[in-house]
């Protein structure tokens, strides 16, 4: 059994971590450089860095944060965010980013995918989906890009087959209905992911407590799990979640 990861994610707006439900009500949930050097500190597997209105607002990631948060930690970093170019990805992989998350520039043209994957390696492409369950008489989940704003009408599980296909290096999929909520991971999306791609998954989207946690390994078979408010307003702490995982059989580094 491979090694599973836990992995905060700071979503930023304005310099600041937020975090809110299904992509709205934004709270202020802190400094992201101050939670980034605690989550190391605390035992963080890696670190996901999401600038959430890079791409609505159509301007760069915010490298200058990277920058400082790179050398305050020293664990992956996961950065994402207003990602259209190869030379966007450069610029983020200089600032000390380990790998790029690319969302609505992957699913407006694919082919930046293989060929980002070509020149920097499979190993620091990361293709984030944000997915959204179809009305109750569809199956299914649909592609949503801009921030959960707009609609693709594709298919989740086909997108990530494709994702694969042109060398993503892993899945970061994010369940918008299940998003802030602390209900749960949505286990039915993460399995069929999951089954469907031979690349890494990460969880992202409803973990609430332990047990979800837990629940998105071993019965949504995820290989990365990611958490935010969970961790950002004080509920869990890492080691606590490590120790849990571990006492139920997960294979985790503690």
């Amino acid at each position: 059994m491979l090694t599973k990861r836990l992995i905060p994610c700071l979503d930023i707006k304005n310099g600041r971590v937020v975090k809110g439900i299904k992509f709205k009500n934004l709270n202020d949930a802190g400094d992201p450089v101050k939670l980034a050097k605690f989550y190391y500190q605390e035992g963080a597997d890696e670190l996901a860095i999401l600038d959430i209105t890079a791409t609505l607002e159509s301007r760069q990631t915010i490298i200058k944060l990277i920058n400082d948060i790179s050398q305050q930690v020293f664990i992956p970093l996961t950065v994402g965010g207003g990602v259209r170019k190869l030379a966007d990805i450069k610029a983020l992989l200089r600032a000390g980013a380990d790998k790029v998350a690319i969302n609505t520039a992957a699913v407006e043209n694919p082919e930046l995918i293989s060929r980002a994957a070509r020149r920097f390696g499979s190993q620091c492409i990361v293709v984030a989906i944000d997915a959204k369950r179809r009305p109750a008489k569809i199956t299914g989940w649909e592609v949503m890009i801009n921030t959960g704003t707009k609609s693709t009408g594709g298919d989740v599980i086909k997108w990530a087959q494709v994702a694969a296909g042109l060398g993503a290096g892993e899945i970061l999929l994010t369940s918008i209905d299940r998003d802030g909520t602390q209900s749960g991971y949505d286990l039915e999306l993460l399995q069929a992911i999951s089954q469907s791609v031979t690349i890494p998954v990460i969880a992202s989207g409803g973990a609430g407590s332990a047990e979800d946690i837990y629940q998105a390994f071993a019965a949504g078979q995820a290989d990365t799990a990611l958490v935010a408010g969970l961790l950002h307003f004080g509920t869990l702490r890492i080691k606590d979640l490590k120790k849990y995982l571990i006492s139920k059989k997960i294979k985790i580094r503690l």
